[in-house]
């Protein structure tokens, strides 16, 4: 055990017990014990693996908190703990930050050059991307991965100065060799099963990062507007049909004309005909129940495609597909075969090439200059798709993709998904809400293909025909022993490498998968499935995935998912959903807002303690404001782990006799409250409620350092049978308190427990209550009136040492006998010589008489 400071302070904590967890393997999975125990002695955590892009900032250390104080409290409950952790190495964000950091981008087409030196080791995040130097693609990887491995030691030092108890040993990355080969297992299993197909439909585009976005990836965001009246001509030359649109844009791409079937303003014009505007080409007049008759005129232009509207209606309609705009964002060279007339195909011409924002600019000109465009409206905000990370509108573009199946086509898989997230425990309820909605509204397969180069390689080729073309009805894939595979530098099963894009050979799948295809499979990639089936018997299902509220339709749905269609069950038994951070004007913290606060400074003020507590103090689910210029949650968090240290170097002052009992009605009362916390705090933590756990432990802390402390003191240095019972009772305490704080305040309860106990108090079993049958009146009685005798001295303007000749107290009568029990306590902490207890409406001081100060 080791010495107890002569001052105790925080500094230093982290860095000395970090070390010695490391080095005793405090928090290691005890394989020999879950194997011994089975499943259900296990506790499995399916830690979300951070992006290993960028920065961490303090909504990550606020939910990563709140994951660690229930893991070690399932680990003092004597649970076996599995706690890994993993990287999220690949995806678009990794490749952003690479080129900002290096000053490159990838061209697939350039080759490898083993001697590379990037441009830059720092910010080029000013760089236009035309000014950044193009590498080949095995080179970028190479750039990835360097930089990643560069961020996941900067994050581990983060976390292990946070106090993470997680397992160091037990950690993943989403672009290993091991993940690769489960990724691409798992996909062959669906591709298998019928679950993974590919299509070729229109597609959700960015075209900034030239890559395929899922659903669940967008966002809206509010973008100005104009509604632009136009007028169609009836090919009956009976008059024209005005329609209003705010992408004028897409006109060469109009296909029909649309209006609610009940809308009695265009049921004659229903299977007729009408011509476009500027490019004259005939397209027919449809109903369609999800036209909207309030809006602008009640009949739109159904272009392929504005939006995702557009999609139904081309599907449903049965209608041709002129796209325009191209994978680059920009208006194709070649006009729609429809568009025949000279002056249309000249119209044509001047907007092929031209960006989104341009070719609205001219197509306006022409629309005036032809005297087709009726009137231009006011400018407005409406809601337009965004992929998430990215900075340009999405477009709608016709492209081959491979897609799961996640229930949107099928009512059995929607139904299924439901009755599995009814079988997890949410935490809090009501967010199961939220996932049930997306279940319910999803509109479309899982598109889980990217156009991108840091990713899991699709395990894909495809035969070539006769003609050197793709045959899609051909597709190869390699054997699970194989795996894992990158389809560029390997070959399929049957044949050689000679045959790679000849006529009658083969040809890779150049696409990897979206990261979260990946990242659905973190209960996989950390407990061994496929590659340790032991480990995957005794961890999976996990018992929680903890995780932030607004990636339920991202990670939380495709894991499920995942394990819906591999295991038919669910992945883990409770789902622990964090809030948000937000800042002092209630506004959700994001890097997009430029308003993150990152971590490291925070724990350096304040240690890490003092952090975790604010983030402790939050229940699942509800938002946290955090103002970094007065954190006061943090500064009484800080301020509780510095009282642990005091308060219980001047417990363990007192010798507690090994053979002593508490006898006393005080020292018993305090114990009697204290198995009601243990009560309390344990019931709190089994449902997830860390921050109760917290508040009621908290307030009996600091009721135990302000009232029975000060109430025990003069007759524990007394000594005798009295005393005894007093620094048992101390003692038992100060053991029982920091067990219940040490998932909050790890550290300073660490430090406490060395001074007095062996081991870590991190292993030490979790309270129980000691059932002595104390009364706690005992202690509240006392606790209020030394309060009273406080105040009256105060107000009698005199010292607390000044000692008193005679005091009356008041109290109800179901109180006064608690307090007779409690009279030899008071009168030493009160320094009161005579005191007199009697029946009172109320608790109160009635009289009090200061000794007469000595001569």
């Amino acid at each position: 055990m080791a010495a107890i400071p002569d001052k105790p302070a925080l500094e230093g904590l982290e860095a000395k017990w970090g070390e010695r967890w490391e080095q005793d393997g405090t928090f290691l999975f005890d394989r020999d014990a879950a194997r011994a125990s089975g499943r259900a002695g296990v506790y499995s955590v399916d830690t979300p693996p951070p992006t290993a892009s960028g920065s961490l900032h303090i909504g990550h250390v606020f939910s990563y908190t709140h994951t660690d104080v229930k893991t070690r409290f399932e680990r003092m409950r004597g649970k076996t703990v599995f706690y890994p952790i993993g990287w999220d190495d690949n995806g678009l964000p990794t490749e952003r930050r690479v080129q900002n950091y290096y000053g490159v981008r990838c061209d697939p087409s350039l080759p490898y050059d083993p001697d590379f030196t990037p441009p830059f080791e720092g910010n080029a995040k000013s760089l236009k991307p035309a000014d950044q130097v193009p590498i080949s693609r095995r080179n970028f990887i190479e750039l990835c991965e360097r930089l990643t491995v560069e961020d996941e030691k900067t994050f581990e030092t983060l976390w292990r100065q946070l106090g993470l108890s997680v397992d160091w040993t037990q950690t993943y990355r989403t672009i290993s060799d091991d993940t690769i080969r489960t990724s691409q297992l798992a996909f062959l299993r669906n591709y298998e099963r019928g679950e993974a197909y590919q299509d070729l439909a229109p597609t959700l585009w960015d075209v900034d990062f030239r890559s395929a976005i899922a659903q669940a990836e967008l966002e809206d965001r509010d973008q100005p507007a104009n509604y632009h009246r136009l007028a169609f001509h009836k090919t009956d030359g009976s008059g024209d049909i005005h329609i209003e649109t705010t992408r004028p844009e897409l006109l060469a791409a109009c296909v029909a004309l649309v209006a609610h079937p009940d809308d009695e303003r265009y049921q004659a014009h229903f299977g007729t005909t009408v011509t476009t505007p500027v490019f004259g080409v005939e397209v027919p007049v449809l109903p369609h129940p999800l036209a909207q008759p309030d809006k602008g005129s009640g009949i739109a232009m159904i272009c392929t495609f504005g939006d995702m509207t557009d999609i139904v209606w081309w599907r449903e309609l049965d209608l041709p597909n002129r796209t325009i705009i191209g994978r680059d964002g920009r208006v194709v060279a070649d006009a729609p075969e429809a568009i025949t007339s000279e002056t249309g195909r000249a119209a044509f011409a001047e907007l092929a090439g031209k960006t989104v924002f341009s070719a609205k600019k001219r197509m306006v000109e022409l629309l005036e200059e032809s005297g087709e465009l009726i009137e231009v409206g006011k400018t407005f905000q409406h809601p337009v798709k965004f992929f998430e990370k990215g900075d340009r509108p999405l477009e709608i573009v016709s492209t081959r993709q491979w897609y799961i199946r996640n229930g949107a086509r099928s009512d059995q898989l929607r139904a299924r998904l439901i009755e599995l997230g009814q079988q997890i425990e949410w935490h809090p309820e009501f967010m199961r809400v939220r996932y049930e909605n997306w279940v319910n509204g999803l509109t479309g397969d899982w598109l889980v293909s990217r156009q991108r180069f840091f990713g899991v390689p699709i395990p894909v080729w495809y035969a070539l025909d006769e003609n050197g073309d793709r045959d899609y009805g051909r597709v190869l894939v390699p054997t699970a022993e194989s795996l894992p595979v990158d389809p560029s530098t390997d070959v399929p099963p049957g044949y050689t490498e000679d045959q790679r894009g000849v006529p009658g050979g083969f040809e890779a799948e150049t696409d990897v998968f979206d990261t979260w295809a990946t990242s659905s499979l973190t209960p996989q990639l950390a407990g061994g499935w496929e590659r340790d089936e032991e480990l995957w018997s005794l961890v999976a299902p996990f018992d929680v995935r903890p995780q932030g509220q607004d990636i339920i339709r991202t990670w939380l749905f495709s894991t499920l998912l995942r394990s819906a269609l591999e295991d038919d069950r669910v992945a883990w038994r409770h789902a622990s959903i964090s809030g948000f951070i937000v800042d002092p004007d209630r506004k959700k913290m994001s890097k997009s807002k430029g308003n993150v606060v990152t971590p490291a400074d925070i724990l350096e003020q304040h240690g890490s303690d003092a952090v975790r507590y604010w983030a402790a103090s939050s229940r699942l689910g509800a938002d946290a404001a955090f103002d970094p210029q007065n954190p006061t949650q943090i500064k009484i968090g800080r301020r509780l782990a510095i009282k642990v240290l005091n308060a219980a170097k001047f417990v363990l002052g007192f010798e507690a006799p090994a053979d002593a009992a508490v006898t006393e009605p005080l020292d018993l009362s305090m114990l009697a409250a204290l198995d009601d916390v243990i009560a309390q705090a344990t019931r709190a933590l089994e449902g997830y409620d860390h921050a109760r756990a917290l508040e009621v432990t908290e307030a009996f802390f600091w009721t135990f350092c302000d009232d029975y402390l000060e109430l025990v003191k003069e007759r524990a240095y007394g000594g005798g049978a009295a005393g005894a019972s007093a620094a048992v009772a101390l003692r038992t305490a100060l053991s029982t308190l920091l067990r219940l704080l040490a998932p909050v305040i790890s550290f300073a309860t660490e430090e406490v427990w060395s001074w007095f106990q062996e081991g870590s108090v991190h292993t030490a079993a979790w309270p129980e209550p000691s059932g002595l049958g104390g009364d706690p009146a005992v202690l509240a009685a006392a606790s209020e009136a030394l309060i009273g005798i406080r105040r009256a001295k105060t107000e009698a303007k005199a010292s607390q040492k000044t000692p008193v000749a005679t005091a009356t107290i008041a109290a109800p009568a179901d109180r006064t006998a608690p307090l007779r029990a409690a009279e030899v306590d008071l009168r030493a902490v009160g320094r009161i010589a005579q005191l007199e207890i009697v029946e009172g409406e109320q608790f109160a001081v009635t009289r009090i008489e200061l000794a007469p100060e000595e001569a």
